[in-house]
């Protein structure tokens, strides 16, 4: 039976039009697969004040503001790493948004300035600063811009906290008269020594002959002979020109071995059997000594007055970062577990020592967190070792900007005492301190060539 032409031409463009769908079908499944891989490169993680940012977003921020990798894991399993860029990401732009707001702008000569001091303060000339940008791979514009927007926030932080902070006199004498004792001069004895030197792989028999050379020095000096004389004759130690003398010590500034027998054990005017410190063996003597008594309050009124002001500052910018700043926006995360929702921070001393104060002047408010110094990441301290450390570079650090090593800096225990334990110099103590107050109170007191202490 013959088919009428027509037919044939039906089929061929039911056929035509078959293959044409299965084209288009392929084509869309690709178009679909590239779409869903765009998704999920371009996955949003935040909203903030209805602005989307993507997980590319948070990888850019992650490596040229933080030198990090976002995510590190699974973002299903976000671990503490990734909460931290993401948390300072938000923040950031909480920041931007407020600064907007507040209308804040930072001048040419501002950056300038800035830039200067960080120089003088680091001693860097302009070929160093290329060259550690350089080497960073920054330029000098992109690290202007990076000044620009730490003095935008410097300044915003000005307005919300340190200016809404006044430790008056009343609050300083009011303070003092309920924690006097908090400042007593504490308890000091004057000590001398002699000191026989003695390694601490020395072998027993050596150490036996020095420690009976110290007992028969001791059986002298008991004797009547003159503890002072005998310590110019024989001491190897610290002190030993001025009679042994090391001067007025306080707990916690001495090897433990001297510590104990010093404040514990030998009365004034006695003498301590022979002591064995990694120095070498001791004999001490105590010359007298003090039980410490209550300072007045005109010698501690400024130390009280900057600690009170420093627990102020850590309470209010706790609070104003978050809970205050945090109800102003609405911030919605996109990743399973993960909130960004404002905190109840309790303003313990703010809440009786905050009065609104107009008349600070910028070189004071300009000291305040002094963390927002963009520079101060690149710059590394290390002691100098081997064979280096000897003659004139002993006890020298080598600062490095970015890598680039650029001067030498005295270590802070080049100049210490023999007797005092390497963590318990005025460096490691201050440090101790600052770390003590918490952090905000710590990063107040770090380089910032805008710094009214400087």
């Amino acid at each position: 039976m013959s088919r009428h032409p027509g037919t044939f031409q039906v089929i061929f463009m039911l056929q035509r039009i078959l293959r044409r769908a299965i084209v288009l079908a392929g084509l869309s499944l690709s178009l679909y697969t590239v779409s869903v891989e765009a998704r999920v490169i371009e996955q949003v993680l935040a909203v903030i004040d209805g602005e989307p940012y993507t997980l590319s977003n948070l990888k850019e921020y992650a490596r040229t503001k933080m030198n990090r990798e976002f995510p590190v894991g699974d973002l299903n399993a976000i671990g503490p790493e990734d909460k931290e860029i993401l948390e300072d990401f938000i923040i950031e732009r909480l920041l931007a948004a407020e600064i907007n707001q507040a209308g804040i702008k930072v001048a040419a000569e501002d950056i300038d300035r800035y830039i200067d001091q960080i120089k003088e303060k680091n001693r860097l000339n302009d070929a160093d600063l290329a060259e550690a940008l350089r080497r960073e791979g920054m330029t000098l514009e992109k690290y202007r811009s990076s000044v620009r927007s730490k003095l935008e926030q410097n300044e915003l932080i000005n307005r919300q906290v340190h200016n809404r902070i006044n430790i008056t006199a009343e609050d300083v004498e009011r303070y003092y008269k309920l924690n006097s004792k908090k400042y007593s001069s504490g308890e000091r004895v004057r000590l001398r020594h002699i000191l026989f030197t003695l390694p601490k792989d020395a072998s027993p028999e050596s150490e036996k002959e020095i420690i009976q050379k110290a007992h028969g020095i001791r059986r002298r000096a008991l004797a009547g002979e003159d503890f002072g004389k005998l310590a110019q004759e024989y001491s190897e130690g610290a002190g030993s020109s001025a009679g042994g003398d090391i001067g007025w010590v306080t707990p916690g500034s001495l090897l433990k071995e001297i510590e104990e027998p010093a404040f514990h054990k030998v009365a004034v005017g006695e003498l301590s059997e022979p002591v064995r410190t990694s120095l070498g063996i001791h004999v001490i003597k105590v010359d007298a000594r003090d039980p410490g008594r209550i300072l007045p309050f005109s010698e501690v009124k400024e130390k009280i007055r900057e600690e009170l002001l420093a627990k102020a500052l850590e309470e209010r910018y706790q609070k104003w970062l978050k809970t205050d700043l945090r109800k102003k926006h609405r911030v919605d995360i996109k990743i399973p577990g993960v909130v960004f929702r404002p905190e109840e921070i309790k303003e313990g001393t703010v809440n009786s020592l905050v009065a609104s104060s107009s008349t600070r002047g910028r070189s004071e408010r300009s000291g305040f967190l002094s963390y927002l110094n963009p520079f101060s990441y690149i710059m590394n301290e290390t002691p100098i070792e081997g064979d280096d450390a000897k003659g004139e570079l002993s006890g020298r650090n080598i600062v490095s900007v970015l890598g680039v090593p650029l001067f030498t800096t005295d270590s802070p225990d080049a100049t210490s005492d023999g007797l005092l334990p390497p963590s318990q110099d005025a460096d490691g103590a201050a440090a101790k301190s600052a770390e003590s107050r918490g952090w905000f109170s710590s990063v107040i007191n770090a380089l910032n060539p805008f710094s009214s202490g400087q």
